[in-house]
């Protein structure tokens, strides 16, 4: 597998193209009346573009381009179809987000658009093939059942990334934190000789990160553009078809210790946690709720709780990036020293920051309170 130092420039090519193309788009956006104006769904309080994804598409090409040129990459692109796969998967999700975008679609055409780019990616090569079940064995998937969790699971990293963007630079920073931890782990795992070197997982992580770092300082609050549904859906795909490449197609057991999840396709689902759970957390929350529809918006994700709590914008932000880098460090850890000795002071960490998103505000609170009697 290529080292780090070629994975970095692909990635520094991807960033510097979207850093580049945000404020063009933007421009664009504006121009044309393609703003999101303030409403009861929304945190933001001015009219914002959202039409960032054709920026993090641009940057998935240009990442794309330069790792064919840099000859390290060759055996990705000895057989080409996996990554024409990806790119043409890339481009037909995030039209169907730009779209949404503009126009808004309902939830079934959406979701059409997302199944319709998970087959396009399937049908590339790009899927699950190999399946370990913890505890029992390996199994070998036939090519439809292949090719539907593959589907489902674009479907869902894609939804689960729309639904946590919903403050300013929180979805970018999450992906930017799982595409950087998963990059390590393909690079472990490609160092030990458990990956072909043809697999394009790593070089894909990269990009996710490289896009990621670029689109960020235009999008941290306050944000001056969104990467809207074409941004979100594109970047679902992007993990999607990164994680299955190296988790679904190696039938090794290896994540460190002996953890329960000896299988390295689950390993994306911790390292993706908080997403996932706020879409599970939604799913449930909206069935559980009479008349209210699954598809139905809500402000009752796990941001919009961190603000009723009474943190800011970017401490709520912040809060969930730190969740994010602690499920992954979880995982991280023990790939990398091979024990599970960072379990204590992660879970330390863990409970140091479950008391500051929870005691924080009403500390604050009281400061408050006392500062005026005494005044």
């Amino acid at each position: 597998m290529p080292g780090v130092v070629p994975h970095l420039i692909v990635g520094a090519v991807a960033a510097l193209t979207t850093a580049a193309a945000t404020p063009i788009v933007r421009r664009f956006a504006i121009g044309s009346g393609l703003v999101v104006a303030p409403d009861e769904r929304n945190v933001h309080t001015a009219p914002t573009p959202s039409l960032g994804g054709t920026a993090m598409l641009g940057g998935l090409l240009a990442g794309v381009l330069a790792a064919w040129m840099v000859g390290d990459f060759s055996e990705v692109f000895a057989a080409p179809t996996e990554m024409l796969g990806v790119v043409s998967a890339a481009v037909v999700i995030c039209v169907v987000g730009v779209i949404d975008d503009v126009r808004p679609v309902s939830a079934p055409a959406k979701v059409a658009g997302m199944v319709l780019a998970g087959s396009v990616l399937s049908l590339a090569g790009v899927a699950l093939v190999v399946l370990r079940i913890p505890f029992l064995d390996v199994v070998l998937l036939s090519p439809d059942l292949s090719a539907l969790l593959t589907v489902v699971w674009v479907v869902l990293l894609a939804n689960a990334l729309n639904l946590i963007d919903g403050l300013d630079g929180l979805a970018a920073g999450i992906v930017a934190i799982a595409a950087a931890t998963f990059f390590l782990y393909a690079l472990r795992l490609g160092d030990e000789g458990l990956l072909f070197e043809g697999n394009p997982g790593s070089v894909l992580a990269i990009i996710v990160v490289g896009i990621c770092v670029g689109f960020l300082p235009h999008n941290v609050h306050p944000a001056r553009i969104f990467m809207g549904d074409g941004g979100a859906l594109l970047l679902g795909l992007l993990m999607a078809a990164s994680t299955v490449s190296v988790g679904g197609r190696t039938e090794a057991a290896f994540s460190g210790q002996s953890f329960f999840f000896f299988a390295p396709v689950f390993i994306p689902v911790v390292i993706l946690g908080v997403p996932l759970f706020d879409l599970v957390f939604a799913v449930v929350r909206r069935a559980a709720t009479p008349g209210l529809r699954v598809t139905a918006a809500d402000k009752d994700h796990l941001h919009h709780r961190l603000l009723r709590l009474g943190h800011g914008h970017r401490r709520a932000v912040v809060i969930l990036w730190g969740w994010s880098a602690l499920l992954s460090g979880f995982v991280l850890w023990p790939t990398y020293s091979g024990d599970g000795d960072a379990v204590v002071p992660i879970g330390i960490a863990a409970i140091g920051l479950l008391l500051f998103t929870v005691l924080h505000p009403r500390l604050r609170l009281v400061v408050e309170l006392s500062t005026e009697d005494r005044v």
